[in-house]
């Protein structure tokens, strides 16, 4: 009994820290710096890879374009998608996550990709909600804000963020953001 209040305690608190985070980036002054995805990208990859140690995903990281934004909060968000992408793929012989970015001329689109279990697209709505689940604590921990802090971090940025996912065939998050201006050519 005791240990089940310890858990649920702890629970508690990360879910009381999450909120507080998620407060928190409403008030938060934002910078407007050159961002390099691909080192966040990166670093977010490691970040996360040292909780599985060897039975972290295999993760490809293609080119990934230059962004104006707040390299913090940007990095905040590779955190929060490679996350979600190692946790559901975790429990497959052979994870593997994608990282990759299309760009366009009025946004870049950037891509997390998973082979795990996925989701029902029915529920795809709910999935940027506070608290909002698609799958058991049980199944796999988590507080259910992480998605809802990375939506709020995408939208100060002028983006959007989306994901599609198929049950047992795993998930693609995409999200946009305002390309790096280019340098006018002199005349």
């Amino acid at each position: 009994l005791l240990e089940k209040i310890e858990r649920n305690a702890a629970r508690m608190g990360r879910l009381i820290d999450g909120l507080l985070e998620f407060s928190r980036l409403a008030r938060a002054e934002s910078s407007s710096d050159e961002v390099d995805m691909a080192a966040l990208a990166r670093s977010a990859v490691a970040e996360v890879a040292e909780e599985y140690g060897p039975q972290a995903p295999e993760v490809a990281i293609d080119a990934l374009p230059v962004v104006k934004g707040d390299a913090a909060m940007l990095h905040q968000t590779w955190i929060n998608l490679v996350s979600n992408a190692f946790k559901f793929s975790s429990r497959e012989a052979a994870p593997s996550v994608t990282i990759s970015a299309t760009e366009g001329d009025t946004e870049v689109t950037y891509h997390v990709k998973d082979n795990g279990v996925g989701f029902d697209m029915a529920y795809a709505s709910k999935l940027f909600g506070v608290f909002q689940r698609l799958h058991r604590a049980e199944e796999f921990e988590g507080t259910g804000i992480g998605l809802a802090l990375t939506r709020r971090i995408i939208d100060r940025h002028g983006g959007d963020i989306h994901a599609e996912g198929q049950p047992g065939k795993g998930a693609l998050f995409r999200f946009t953001l305002p390309p790096q201006p280019r340098e006018k050519p002199r005349a």
